[in-house]
């Protein structure tokens, strides 16, 4: 599968031509990965946008980091498959990764697209930039409802004590 009609299945790239698309897949590479290995962990620097090509992929967190404490370690919040992209806030704010990623399934195919090399092409062509950022915009504010509703659903149900 090209790393073009990858891209057409994410929804990150929506609405970009296909000169716009065989620009982003021009910086991609890729990486496979297999059953519980780390894509990167919790609080790490991350610089790359990641789309599944194939496989599934967990988002985790360590409830550790809190101050909670668990004996299983990381617990997945999210399972992604192929098409959907993850590792965006780096793309946003260079900071340290919120959760972190890991291969859900053997041999997880995953397209890398670094960061400098993404903003340089959203310089480069401002209609892919503003695209890809609408589009990113969305994806978040997508997941930012999400995890609303899981909060509200663990503050209405969890257990009082």
């Amino acid at each position: 599968m090209s790393y073009i009609t990858i891209l057409k299945q994410a929804d990150i790239f929506y609405e970009l031509t296909n000169t716009q698309l065989e620009l982003v897949a021009s910086i991609c590479s890729e990486k496979t990965y297999q059953t519980t290995e780390m894509v990167f962990e919790e609080n790490t620097p991350g610089s790359q946008l990641y789309v599944i090509a194939n496989g599934e992929v967990e988002i985790v967190v360590n409830p550790a980091l809190v101050g909670k404490d668990e004996k299983n370690g990381s617990v997945p919040i999210a399972t992604l498959r192929r098409g959907q992209s993850f590792g965006e806030v780096a793309l946003v704010d260079e900071g340290l990764r919120s959760a972190g990623a890991r291969s859900a399934q053997q041999d997880t195919r995953l397209l890398i697209i670094p960061r400098d090399k993404l903003m340089l092409l959203c310089d480069t062509y401002p209609q892919l930039g503003y695209r890809l950022m609408r589009n990113l915009a969305a994806d978040l504010a997508m997941k930012i409802r999400h995890t609303d509703l899981q909060v509200r659903e663990q503050l209405t149900w969890a257990p009082r004590t």
